[in-house]
C-alpha cells in the first residue's frame, strides 16, 4: 500500500498544464511596504510568484510604499519584498475571489537572519539558502493548518530524516530521533525557540520533559549538517527551531475552537498589531485531551507575549515572555505482555500525576552598524518546575515489591501501595552576542559570523517515596544539586564565489559540571573542552537547483549526574558523545514541485546509551561505543493552484527516510541486564526503523474547499541491542512491528477570514505498538475533531 502511494505521489509531482490567460475571475493585490517603525519604504522590489506554474511578476513600491498587482488569478502564491540594506520578507497567500490587501514589513540588513533560517522558496531566496551549509527542512503554518496537526509528533513526521516515538499519545514529551539516533527524551536533538534553547538543561541534562505546544508557532525549521555548529551545544542530529509569530503590521484578532472525542477541547486566541514603531503580539492556548490509554488525561495552559520596538532606523528590540502550565494524569509505566493482550489501552496506575510550570523569557537587541556590520545580543532565561508522583516508574515494578510491605497485590494497588515523587526544579539563563561582518576580497563577497555564549544551569532534584497512592510527601531518598556553567564561541566564514559557496566553521565548548549530594554532603566537579569543526560547500547549478555537501564534528556533553558519582563525588570516566557526520544533498525547483534530499553518513566514536530509563536514584548513562548510520532522505512538495483553466487545484507532500545501515560497530557488548557478556557488534540499533514515510495528497477548490488524506508509515524496529524478536513477559523487549495509519482533514474557507474544519486521525482505528522501553505502549486510537477559526 505504501509503495502504491509513493508511486501516485511521484506521478502527481509531474508539472501539470497551467494557464496565463486572464479571465473574469482575476482580482487585484495591493498594499504598502514599510520598515518596522511604520515608515514607507520606496523602491522595494515586490515579487509575486504563482505556485501552480512558478511564474513571477515584479513591481516596485512607490514613494508612499504602495504597490499593486492587477489581473491576478485566485490560487496559491508567495509574495516577497526586498531592498538593499534590508532583509527580505515573504508571505504565503491563498487568494480567493476578492481583492486582497497585504502589507509587507522590512527589517534592517541581516538582522532578521540572526537565528532564523529564512527557508523561503521565493525567486531570489536561493542566495539565502546557499548561506546554510547543510540540509534544511521547513514546516510552514500553512502546511500545519492544512492537516490540523494534533501534536508536535505528528508535525515532525512530515520532515525527512526525523523519527518520533510516541509516549502518552498527547505529544507532551515527544521522543525525537534523527537519522537513526536514539529518540529517547530527544537528547540527540537541539531544541530551540526563536533561537533560544527550550530544554531545561541543554548542557547538564538535555532531556525533553517539557515541550511547547505546536499551536504556538508560525513555522518549524529543521537544520541538519554542518550548519548546527553555529548553535550548539548538541551538534549530532539536528537543530529544530520553533519560530513564534511576529506582531502583524495591522491590528488583528484570531481565534479558533476545536472539539472532539476522548474529551478533546482546544481554544486558541491571539491579538496583535503595530503602532508607531511598537509591535505587540499576545497568544493564549487552553487545551485538554485524553491520551492513548485509559486514565491518561492532560490540561494545558500556554500564554506567549511579544513586544517589538524600533528604537532607531537601524536598531530594534524584541522582548518575549511565556508561561506554560500542565496538569496531567499520566503514567510512566507501560504494559506487560499479558496486560497488552487483554486490553492494550488499560492503565492500572490511576493515581499517577504530573504537574509542571514553566516561565521563560528573552530580550533580543539588533543593531546594524553601517552596511557591513550587524550585531545581535540575546539575553534569555527560564525556570521549569515539575512534580511527577507515580506508583511505578517501570512495568517490572508491580505489587508484592519487597521494598513496600503494604503493597500485597493488585488489590492493594490503589489502596495501600506507595508511590514515588520525582520533584525537580530547573533554572537556566545566558547571554549570547552574535555579529555578522560582510566584506569583499579580490571582488569576491565574504561574510563572517561570530558568536559567544555564557550559559549557566541549576538543577534541584529530589525524590520522595510516599506511603499511599495519593501521597504528596514522603521519605526523602534523593536530594541533589547539580550546576553547569558553560562558555562557547563559534566562527563561521562564508565565501560567495560565483555559483560556489564555501563555509568553514569552528565551535568551541567549555563545560564545567558540579554535583552535591545534600543527603550525605558529598560534592564533586568536572570540566571538559571540545573543538567542533565543520565545512559546508554548495554549488548553484541554476537559480532553481543547488547541490551541497558537508562534514562536521558531532558533539554532545555528558550529563552532570553521569560524570560525577553521587555517593563519593568522584569523576566517572564518561566521554562526551563524538561523531563525524557527512552529507551530500540537493535542492531543486521543478516548476510547481520542489524536491530536496540528502545522502548521509554518521560515524560515531562514542554513542552514549541509557543504562536505565527510570531517571531516579541510580539512573545513569554509559559509553555505548562505535556505531554507523548511513541512509538517504527525500522531501517533495508540489503545489498546483489550478489544473488547467479549472477551479480545481492539488498539492502533494512526501517525507521519506531509508536507513539500511544503523548498527553497532567495533567491540560492543549488550547493556541488557544478564547479557553483559553477549556481543552485539553488527546488530541494529534500537528504535531505528529502516523506512519511515509520510505521504499526503490534497485537493483545493477556488470556492474555498481544502481536503487531504495522509499516510504515516513506520517500519519494523527492535527495542533492545540484542535485537530480540519474541516479546518478553515484562513487555520491555521484542520486535515492534511496522505500522501504517491514515489521517484526513477537510477545511472550508469562508469569506471574511473564517473557516470550519473536520479532521480524523488514525482513520481505521488501528491498534499498534509504538514503544517498549518501559513496557508496551499503544499508539493513539481514532480521533475525530471539528472546529472553526476566525481572523479579523
Amino acid at each position: 500500500m505504501l509503495g502504491a502511494l509513493l508511486v501516485v505521489t511521484l506521478l502527481a509531482a509531474q508539472p501539470g498544464q497551467s494557464t496565463t490567460t486572464l479571465d473574469r475571475r482575476a482580482i487585484s493585490i495591493s498594499g504598502r511596504v514599510t520598515d518596522t517603525s511604520g515608515a514607507a519604504v520606496a523602491g522595494a522590489q515586490v515579487t509575486l510568484r504563482r505556485l501552480a506554474t512558478g511564474e513571477s511578476r515584479e513591481t516596485a513600491s512607490d514613494e508612499t510604499g504602495g504597490y499593486r498587482f492587477e489581473d491576478v488569478l485566485p490560487g496559491g502564491y508567495e509574495i516577497a519584498a526586498a531592498l538593499s540594506g534590508f532583509a527580505t520578507t515573504q508571505q504565503d497567500l491563498n487568494l480567493g475571489s476578492r481583492a486582497t490587501a497585504i502589507d509587507l514589513v522590512l527589517r534592517p540588513g541581516a538582522l532578521a537572519e540572526e537565528l532564523e533560517v529564512l527557508g523561503s522558496r521565493m525567486a531570489g531566496s536561493e542566495e539565502m539558502l546557499r548561506r546554510i551549509p547543510g540540509s534544511l527542512d521547513l514546516l510552514t503554518r500553512d502546511a500545519l493548518d492544512r492537516s490540523h496537526v494534533f501534536t508536535t509528533s505528528e508535525a515532525l513526521r512530515k520532515v525527512p530524516g526525523v523519527t518520533v516515538r510516541d509516549e502518552e499519545g498527547l505529544g507532551l514529551r515527544p521522543n525525537i530521533g534523527i537519522r537513526g539516533l536514539n529518540p529517547t527524551r530527544s537528547t540527540k536533538v537541539l531544541l530551540l525557540e526563536d533561537g533560544v534553547p527550550t530544554t531545561f538543561a541543554p548542557y547538564g541534562d538535555n532531556a525533553s520533559y517539557y515541550h511547547p505546544p505546536i499551536e504556538r508557532f508560525a513555522r518549524v525549521e529543521v537544520l541538519k549538517g554542518s550548519s548546527q555548529i553555529a548553535y550548539g551545544p548538541v551538534t549530532i542530529g539536528a537543530a529544530i527551531n520553533y519560530v513564534t509569530p511576529e506582531p502583524p503590521a495591522r491590528p488583528s484578532v484570531a481565534a479558533a475552537v476545536t472539539g472532539g472525542n476522548r474529551d478533546y477541547l482546544n481554544g486558541d486566541a491571539s491579538f496583535g498589531g503595530t503602532w508607531s514603531g511598537t509591535g505587540l503580539f499576545a497568544g493564549i492556548l487552553r487545551k485538554q485531551a485524553d491520551g492513548a490509554r485509559d486514565n491518561v488525561h492532560s490540561d494545558l495552559t500556554d500564554f506567549t507575549g511579544k513586544v517589538t520596538r524600533q528604537i532607531t532606523p537601524t536598531q530594534n528590540l524584541t522582548i518575549k515572555g511565556n508561561y506554560y502550565g500542565e496538569d496531567s494524569q499520566v503514567t510512566y509505566s507501560g504494559l506487560r505482555e499479558t496486560e497488552y493482550v487483554e486490553n492494550p489501552r488499560q492503565n492500572p496506575f490511576v493515581n499517577d500525576a504530573f504537574e509542571g510550570d514553566r516561565v521563560g523569557g528573552s530580550a533580543v537587541h539588533r543593531a546594524l552598524l553601517g552596511q557591513r556590520f550587524a550585531l545581535t545580543t540575546t539575553v534569555y532565561g527560564s525556570q521549569f518546575e515539575r512534580n511527577w508522583w507515580r506508583q511505578s516508574s517501570n512495568s517490572a515494578q508491580r505489587p508484592n515489591d519487597s521494598a513496600d510491605p503494604a503493597c500485597g497485590g493488585m488489590a492493594n494497588l490503589n489502596l495501600t501501595c506507595g508511590n514515588e515523587g520525582r520533584l525537580r526544579r530547573y533554572t537556566h539563563g545566558g547571554i549570547e552576542p552574535r555579529a555578522r561582518v560582510a566584506f569583499g576580497v579580490g571582488g569576491v563577497p565574504q561574510e563572517t559570523d561570530l558568536g559567544l555564549r555564557f550559559h549557566t544551569e541549576r538543577q534541584d532534584r529530589r525524590q520522595a517515596n510516599g506511603d499511599t497512592p495519593l501521597a504528596r510527601t514522603g521519605v526523602l531518598v534523593e536530594d541533589n544539586l547539580r550546576t553547569t556553567d558553560a562558555f562557547s564561541a563559534f566562527a563561521q566564514h562564508r565565501v560567495l564565489a560565483g555559483s560556489w559557496t564555501i563555509t568553514p566553521g569552528m565551535r568551541v565548548e567549555h563545560v564545567r559540571h558540579a554535583r552535591t549530594n545534600r543527603l550525605i554532603n558529598v560534592s564533586g566537579d568536572d570540566a571538559l573542552t571540545e573543538l567542533v569543526p565543520g565545512l559546508g560547500v554548495s554549488y548553484a547549478l541554476s537559480p532553481e537547483t543547488t547541490i551541497f555537501g558537508g562534514v562536521h564534528r558531532g558533539f554532545a556533553p555528558p550529563r552532570a549526574e553521569d560524570v560525577i558519582n553521587h555517593s563519593t563525588g568522584a569523576v566517572v570516566e564518561l566521554d562526551p558523545e563524538r561523531s563525524w557526520n557527512y552529507e551530500f544533498g540537493w535542492r531543486a525547483g521543478l516548476g510547481a514541485v520542489f524536491v530536496d534530499g540528502a545522502l548521509f553518513r554518521m560515524d560515531y566514536e562514542n554513542q552514549i546509551v541509557p543504562a536505565s530509563l527510570a531517571g531516579g536514584t541510580g539512573a545513569a548513562l554509559t559509553n555505548g561505543g562505535e556505531t554507523l548510520h548511513q541512509g538517504i532522505e527525500v522531501g517533495l512538495n508540489g503545489e498546483w493552484a489550478s489544473i488547467g483553466a479549472s477551479p480545481h487545484g492539488a498539492y502533494s507532500r512526501l517525507a521519506l527516510t531509508w536507513l539500511p545501515v544503523v548498527r553497532f560497530t567495533g567491540t560492543r557488548f549488550s547493556s541488557v541486564g544478564g547479557f553483559g557478556s553477549v556481543s552485539v557488534s553488527g546488530n541494529r540499533l534500537p528504535y531505528a526503523p529502516e523506512t519511515t514515510a509520510t505521504i499526503a495528497l490534497g485537493y483545493r477548490h477556488r470556492a474555498g474547499l481544502d481536503a487531504q488524506i495522509e499516510a504515516q508509515y513506520v517500519g519494523d524496529q527492535f527495542s533492545d541491542d540484542l535485537n530480540t524478536v519474541a516479546g518478553t513477559p515484562d513487555g520491555q523487549r521484542g520486535l515492534i512491528p511496522a505500522y501504517t495509519y491514515w489521517n484526513t482533514a477537510a477545511t472550508w474557507h469562508m469569506a471574511r477570514g473564517g473557516s470550519i474544519f473536520v479532521t480524523v486521525k488514525n482513520l481505521a482505528d488501528s491498534t499498534f505498538i509504538v514503544d517498549r522501553s518501559r513496557g508496551l505502549l499503544p499508539g493513539h486510537p481514532r480521533l475525530v475533531q471539528v472546529g472553526t477559526s476566525w481572523r479579523f
